[in-house]
C-alpha cells in the first residue's frame, strides 16, 4: 500500500480594514496555492452565504474533485480495457443542506459523465466501466454521501 501527502495553501483576501469586526465587515474571499501550480485558485463562499459569484465556493470545488476524479478512474480503466474514449463531459449536481446550527453536509451528488468512444470500442463495456471507475475513485471513497453516476455512451 503506498501513502500519497497533498499540500495546499489558504491566504484570505477578505480583510476590507475591520477584520471579523461583525459578519458584514469583511468579504470571504480567499486564494488556494498548491506547490509548482501556475496560478492560485480564486476562492469565496457561495453567495447565499455573502460570496463573491464570480469566484469558485468549497461546494463547486467538491464536486469538481468528484468530477474529475472519477473522469481519471475512468479513462485509466478504458485504457487498459480497449475502450477508445474520444471526448469526455461530465455536469456534476449536489445537493447540500444547512442544519440548524448553522452547519450543513451534503447529500449526494450525481455526475453526469458523457463519453464519445470510437467506432469498434465496445459501447457496454464503456458504459461498465463507469461502475468499476466508481468503485476506484479515491476522492468518491472519500466522501460519506452517495455518489451516483447518469452516464451517456456515443460511438462516433
Amino acid at each position: 500500500m503506498s501513502e500519497h501527502c497533498y499540500q495546499t495553501s489558504l491566504h484570505w483576501t477578505g480583510n476590507t480594514g475591520k477584520g471579523t469586526e461583525h459578519y458584514t465587515a469583511y468579504t470571504r474571499n480567499h486564494e488556494i496555492f498548491a506547490p509548482n501550480k501556475l496560478a492560485p485558485i480564486q476562492g469565496s463562499s457561495d453567495p447565499h452565504f455573502r460570496g463573491d459569484p464570480s469566484r469558485y465556493n468549497p461546494e463547486e470545488l467538491l464536486l469538481a474533485s468528484l468530477s474529475a476524479c472519477h473522469l481519471l478512474s475512468y479513462l485509466h480503466r478504458c485504457a487498459v480495457n480497449g475502450i477508445v474514449v474520444t471526448a469526455y463531459e461530465d455536469h456534476a449536481e449536489g445537493t447540500m443542506i444547512e442544519t440548524p446550527d448553522g452547519g450543513g453536509h451534503f447529500t449526494g451528488v450525481v455526475l453526469r459523465p458523457a463519453v464519445t468512444i470510437a467506432p469498434g470500442s465496445d459501447p457496454a463495456k464503456a458504459l461498465h466501466l463507469h461502475e468499476e471507475a466508481a468503485r476506484l475513485c479515491f476522492i468518491a471513497n472519500s466522501v460519506r454521501f452517495p455518489v451516483t453516476h447518469q452516464p451517456r455512451i456515443t460511438v462516433r
